[in-house]
């Protein structure tokens, strides 16, 4: 008895001992009791969770970007992912050397007033004061400016004198380097691949050819691999978006057209159609206008702004048609056009005509803004990149 007496009271000692130890411990500073309850929730997946949840915001902060990356989202990948198309150029097809010649045929015929003008002034003549004032008399008569004729003579004299030239042939050589070298600075490619897609405003007085020149683009861009979308922005002229439409028709492309209306909502129309399809390039037509209109120069103005609304680099390429065989006037279409929608580039049609293409020197003096096709025909292989070297043999021989 006594025997479990004592075990009892041993018992009841150890129940006190370890109730004295739990009150003290509940007397602990927070600080001290926390210690332990952190040690073991650590390997817990409740605070697993919560050392994680300052990351949060890193994707919360990305996904509101991804929409709005997503009308632009071929802009930015396609050149970083695909460095080839980047650097994609609009050059001459390769075609079979009669093909060629046939072309460099029709450029020399287009331009034989202008080259006979010229190469006859120096069959058996002498260099005096009278072989310069006939050659000035056919840089004038054919289009070349004052401007450009006055460079040209100036810098032929110079370069006579400082070679010591004896010889009209040896005179007729460095007028046509002087030539080449004035005019290679028109000589660019058309770069495509940089923007998704590539949005082209075509402009251009009555009657310069827009719209078939649109149709012969059109081919070309094809022939590098481009998905084309055609904009039928002129409104005013009578069939002007029927034509447009049998030229989608013969290329195969698409044509935004509206029954009438605003030709900036159709520019509008066509670039989001081309970010919804995916396609490479748009090609906006607009009606044909004279630079001394000026409420028609303002509408142009709008459809660029306008385009820009809907894709905010657009429009990448504002092209301006020039007819070949308008002269010196060529030349105030293209300063005009150029202050008032800042031009990119020029295409020289109707070259095959009456043209003298003397005026592609004035635009080299006076705007020296890129020649990136020109055209002798209506067939679409007769429009081809500007090589400044063929120009310059068809002119001079």
């Amino acid at each position: 008895m006594m025997d479990a007496a004592n075990s009892i009271v041993l018992i009841l000692n150890l129940m006190t001992f370890a109730l004295i130890e739990y009150v003290d411990c509940i007397r602990l500073p927070a600080t001290c009791r926390q210690a332990p309850v952190t040690a073991v929730l650590t390997p817990f997946p409740m605070f697993s969770f919560f050392k994680k949840k300052p990351q949060e915001p890193a994707p919360l902060a990305t996904a509101p970007e991804t929409p709005a990356l997503e009308p632009d989202m071929p802009t930015a990948s396609l050149p970083a992912s695909a460095p080839p198309e980047a650097q994609t150029e609009i050059v001459a097809a390769v075609t079979p050397a009669e093909q060629k010649q046939s072309w460099m045929a029709r450029l020399k015929v287009g331009l034989s007033k202008t080259s006979s003008n010229l190469t006859t002034l120096f069959v058996g003549a002498k260099i005096d004061d009278d072989l310069y004032e006939e050659l000035e008399s056919a840089l004038l008569m054919s289009d070349a400016g004052v401007d450009a004729t006055q460079f040209l003579l100036s810098e032929l004299k110079r370069k006579v004198k400082n070679e010591k030239l004896t010889e009209a042939s040896q005179v007729k050589i460095a007028l046509r380097s002087l030539l080449l070298e004035m005019l290679i600075p028109l000589q660019r490619p058309l770069v495509l691949g940089q923007h998704q897609p590539l949005v082209m405003m075509i402009t251009g007085v009555n009657g310069a050819g827009k719209t078939t020149t649109i149709g012969k683009l059109a081919k070309h861009l094809q022939a590098h691999d481009q998905s084309v979308l055609l904009a039928a922005g002129d409104t005013f002229r009578a069939a002007a978006r029927e034509q447009l439409t049998v030229w989608g028709q013969r290329n195969n492309v698409t044509v935004i057209a509206q029954e009438s209306g605003d030709p900036a909502a159709v520019a509008f129309d066509a670039v989001h159609s081309a970010q919804a399809r995916g396609t490479n390039v748009v090609m906006v037509d607009t009606a044909g206008r004279l630079p001394t209109q000026l409420h028609l120069m303002e509408e142009l103005k709008k459809i660029k702004r306008v385009i820009a609304k809907g894709m905010s680099s657009a429009p990448h390429e504002i092209l301006l048609i020039i007819d070949g065989n308008t002269g010196q006037n060529a030349l105030t279409q293209v300063k005009a056009f150029d202050d008032a929608l800042g031009l990119t580039g020029l295409v020289v049609t109707k070259l095959d005509g009456t043209a003298k293409g003397g005026v592609l020197a004035a635009i080299a003096r006076a705007r020296p803004i890129p020649v990136y096709f020109i055209g002798v025909g209506e067939q679409i292989e007769d429009l081809q990149p500007f090589n400044a070297q063929e120009f310059v043999e068809a002119l001079l021989g």
